[in-house]
């Protein structure tokens, strides 16, 4: 692996990272959005990760036995969470049923925070591992005085 595919890796990542901490801040800021677009409460958004894709050269060389490394990871989809909406009690709310049960997004505070945390250290231990690389290569550059 070179030096510069080491820093592609982790730059990969903080991308994904940040697009996820994107989802994750609608998510929360839509909390209490019964009615959208299509007239349903908001559904909770989930971003998908896959290993990212490796161009025809790379597969060509890793078949013949010249393994370059991973190309890093990213985002291949942003798909909505199909759990059941809330239902809560409130009769005096404009979007309330006739029974007085109004449906509410499917978001979870709690849920969304942890998701937020875990997003968040991935985030930190990239940019840790992109500056130990510069660290590397510094140091590298100073045996050659």
């Amino acid at each position: 692996m070179s030096y510069f595919n080491s820093m592609n890796v982790s730059a990969s990542a903080l991308t994904a990272q940040r697009l996820r901490m994107d989802i994750i801040s609608q998510n929360i800021a839509n909390a209490n959005t019964t009615k959208t677009e299509n007239g349903k409460p908001y559904r909770r958004k989930v971003a998908v990760f896959e290993q990212g894709k490796e161009p025809f050269g790379t597969l060509l060389n890793d078949y013949l036995g010249k393994y370059e490394g991973s190309k890093g990871v990213r985002v291949s989809s942003i798909i909505e969470d199909n759990s059941p909406f809330r239902k809560v009690y409130d009769p005096n709310h404009p979007d309330a049923d006739k029974e007085g049960y109004v449906e509410m997004p499917n978001v979870t505070i709690i849920e969304e925070m942890v998701n937020m945390i875990s997003a968040n250290r991935s985030y930190e231990a990239n940019v840790t591992a992109i500056n130990t690389s510069k660290s590397i290569a510094l140091k590298a550059l100073e045996i050659g005085k």
